[in-house]
């Protein structure tokens, strides 16, 4: 796997908490997770993806795929960047890819790649992505 940082389209910063970490003081798997969430939360509203405004319509993200790979665990007190970016969108779902790297040294922590569906609800049902969320979808290397 490459060390290369991903094309972010959002990247935010953080220190590591003691709450983020076991009693040796190394990063718990779910604090990553956690991380990766704000992430995407704030990437979302970033690119003028409102899910206020989604709610009120009855349509809500449901994460339907999450891949995990650790690479480098994170300590204490570590300054950390979670790059995210929405890495494609298809017909009724958006798959986003993130990075955790240690900010001092741009070290790889953790990557994650997540496949969101749009859902209708409450019948449960998919729906279309919008047009002008699969135009924010990152470019590819074949592009």
């Amino acid at each position: 796997m490459t060390e290369t940082p991903l094309t972010a389209q959002f990247v935010l910063p953080y220190q590591v908490m003691y709450y983020d970490t076991d009693c040796g003081g190394v990063v718990h798997n779910l604090a990553y997770l956690r991380w990766v969430e704000e992430c995407r939360t704030k990437l979302a509203s970033h690119l003028g993806i409102d899910y206020a405004e989604l709610a009120k319509e009855g349509r809500h993200t449901v994460l339907v795929r999450h891949e995990v790979d650790y690479h480098s665990p994170a300590f204490l007190a570590d300054h950390i960047r979670v790059l995210g970016c929405i890495e494609k969108a298809e017909k009724s779902s958006l798959w986003f890819r993130f990075e955790v790297r240690r900010a001092e040294n741009d070290k790889l922590c953790v990557s994650v790649r997540q496949r969101l569906a749009l859902v209708q609800m409450p019948q449960g049902r998919p729906c279309r992505i919008p047009a002008e969320w699969t135009a924010k979808a990152a470019p590819t290397a074949e592009e």
